[in-house]
């Protein structure tokens, strides 16, 4: 729960210090205000798409809510060493914990891309709304098997096969069968 706590805090930070109410970001996001505040006190886990609508709503970056200290340089991560940013839920209703982000880039200063090595669980069914925001997606699995939803077509990927697409198509990411999966994903969200 701590990294879900880390989650809502940033946001909690950002919208007090833009002296933005509870209410006035859920108008600007499109959220509700429950949902809102489920997320700031860590109840509950959202999932990219609503998260996207609050950092357009704040007028920062996604990677904002990820990030700790920046660095203009390079940031060189060393293996088994990527930090657990954040547990997001496979689709923006199920707030189930699914996908265990481990952010390659929290530090980087400025970036335009969203890379992240991601452990996707077993166990979680299809669901009827699928995640959907602006931007782009990259996916390359390298460990198991993913079941990746886009619009009316599933894709079943395994070790060593990628995808790339439009992440305004409705998507979902699942692990395929009863195994984990472990996957390198890029995200780009334009600002």
């Amino acid at each position: 729960m701590a990294t879900e706590r880390h989650l809502g805090e940033k946001i909690r930070q950002l919208r007090e210090q833009q002296q933005i109410s509870i209410e006035a970001l859920a108008a600007q996001s499109q959220l509700s205000e429950d949902f809102i505040a489920h997320v700031e006190s860590g109840q509950s886990l959202p999932s990219l798409a609503p998260l996207m609508k609050l950092s357009r709503a704040l007028g920062v970056r996604l990677g904002t809510f990820l990030d700790e200290e920046a660095y203009s340089g390079p940031v060189v991560v060393r293996n088994g060493a990527a930090d657990e940013v954040v547990r997001f839920s496979g689709s923006e209703s199920s707030g189930r914990d699914t996908l265990d982000f481990y952010s390659l880039a929290s530090h980087k200063k400025d970036r335009h891309m969203e890379p992240f090595l991601i452990k996707v669980q077993p166990g979680k069914q299809h669901t009827q709304h699928l995640s959907s925001h602006e931007g782009e997606e990259f996916i390359y699995i390298l460990d198991g098997a993913i079941d990746v939803s886009y619009g009316k077509d599933t894709y079943t990927l395994n070790a060593g096969d990628s995808i790339y697409y439009d992440s305004i198509v409705p998507h979902e990411v699942r692990a395929h069968g009863e195994t984990a999966a472990k996957l390198l994903a890029v995200v780009f969200a334009p600002f």
